[in-house]
């Protein structure tokens, strides 16, 4: 499960920062072709998150955290999917940083939940050394 924490944080590291510089690039009027591609990574970084709140579920961690990141991955996508229709004109920076934070906050719950998640003892598991503050 450890593992799978790393592999899955580890992926959403990497399509956070294809979000961001592709966001950049739309937010200076570029690349607008690759909008289509900015979805689907979005989603996938969303699936990453859920499966991330799974694993943390099934290792202990509090069920408040992992409620947000399941809520957070619904939120995530229902505004980025709308969001042009929101206040649109000149005032419209600002669902972009609302967007923008949200992404942000999508990346930081995957990262919060994955450093949980490697240091959980299983509710199954025998305590180890280490966990129990031995050498």
């Amino acid at each position: 499960m450890k593992r799978t924490a790393t592999i899955v944080q580890a992926l959403m590291g990497i399509g956070g920062i294809a979000q961001i510089v592709l966001g950049l690039l739309f937010w200076t009027g570029n690349a607008l072709d690759f909008v289509g591609l900015h979805i689907l990574i979005g989603l996938l970084i969303v699936l990453l998150l859920w499966t991330q709140a799974a694993l943390g579920l099934r290792a202990g961690l509090p069920l408040g955290l992992v409620g947000l990141a399941f809520l957070w991955g619904l939120l995530v996508p229902a505004l980025g999917m709308t969001q042009a229709r929101i206040l649109p004109g000149s005032a419209h920076w600002i669902v972009q940083v609302v967007h923008l934070l949200l992404g942000l906050g999508a990346l930081g719950l995957g990262d919060t939940l994955a450093k949980r998640i490697k240091v959980a003892r299983s509710p199954h598991a025998p305590a180890t050394v280490q966990q129990l503050g031995g050498a």
